[in-house]
């Protein structure tokens, strides 16, 4: 059975609409979902056009979808006249934003079973008065959810960040025992619900360098990392740490684990996309719905120019759907 996954436009000044196209059109899509766009109509028709994507548009009614065309719930007020390639402006933040909420309605109401968001702006989306460190977190609010972790997956690793967009100056004061906890046990729950991973087992990284050297170079791991490791492991989970990032990695350690947790956003990214740039998802885990996205941004430089490469957006499509499948499974 097709699953009904809703792709965001993102911001149509970069590359959103144009990796939403390509991939909602892939063969390896098309095998396993029925995609419906999320975004003006009028972008999408023109951006079809530009990128040379043989597709018939039509404006979505649900739920009374036709099937003989390409659906798009036309939503927000973008029109091609407003697209300025290679730059964030109010009117591609507050259609990214729009198309967002629409999107998350979508899966609320159950109308469709995925959302996977296209790269938009946060300058944008502040531009357009959402006031969002990101699409994660906006995702969370509208869908009425509380508790969410940002993991990326890739075929080899799965990385789940306590810090997300937060500067480094601020990381450690962000981190907590309950915090750590907490992220743990998002982490194996999505892992068991998600990913069919039945006994998960996590590997946890050090804030500092050397995870600490014993408390010589900084005392996080001391004072907080441990503690939180061990009172995630009273409710019986396998996690292991805290270890030194470097060593962890070149050592190829990670591979002895279903996921790592990282404690801020470059320790866990940097190696992941060394290791599978092009082919990592980001997944909202602890989410009531199911939510993906690529692992790029923007890519302004190459906006409007027919070269976005939509394979990690393929990628979150295909997460997107086993993830509606395992959870369909588990219910």
């Amino acid at each position: 059975m097709k699953r009904l996954v809703a792709f965001t436009v993102g911001d149509f000044n970069g590359v959103g609409p144009e990796v939403a196209l390509k991939a909602a059109l892939h063969p390896s899509v098309l095998r396993i979902a029925r995609p419906i766009l999320v975004g003006p109509l009028d972008i999408f028709r023109h951006a079809a056009r530009l990128f040379k994507c043989r597709v018939e548009l039509e404006r979505a009614v649900f739920p009374a979808l036709t099937g003989k065309h390409l659906q798009v719930v036309d939503v927000g007020d973008g029109i091609w006249a407003d697209v300025k390639f290679g730059a964030p402006t109010k009117s591609s933040g507050r259609s990214a934003g729009a198309a967002i909420e629409r999107a998350v309605e979508l899966c609320v109401n159950g109308s469709v079973e995925a959302m996977v968001t296209a790269p938009t702006s946060k300058e944008a989306l502040h531009l357009a008065g959402y006031s969002f460190p990101g699409q994660t977190e906006m995702v969370t609010l509208f869908s009425g959810s509380q508790k969410v972790i940002m993991m990326l997956v890739s075929p080899s690793l799965r990385v789940g960040l306590v810090t997300v967009h937060a500067p480094l100056k601020d990381v450690p004061g962000l981190i907590s025992k309950e915090k750590i906890v907490e992220k743990i046990n998002l982490m194996l729950a999505s892992l068991q619900r998600d990913f069919a991973v039945k006994k998960p087992a996590l590997a946890m990284l050090g804030l500092n360098p050397h995870a600490g050297e014993a408390g010589h170079i900084g005392s996080e791991e001391l004072s907080v990392l441990q503690p939180a490791l061990d009172a995630a492991r009273t409710n019986g989970a396998r996690i292991d740490g805290p270890f030194p990032a470097d060593a962890f990695f070149g050592t190829q350690a990670y591979k002895r684990y279903d996921g790592v947790l990282a404690m801020y956003h470059d320790q866990g990214l940097i190696p992941l996309k060394l290791l599978s740039f092009g082919k990592a998802v980001n997944v909202s885990c602890g989410l009531s719905i199911v939510r993906t996205s690529p692992d790029h941004g923007t890519a302004y430089d190459i906006a409007g120019k027919g070269k976005a490469d939509a394979s990690s957006m393929v990628e979150a499509v295909r997460t997107a759907v086993a993830i509606a499948k395992n959870r369909s499974s588990a219910a």
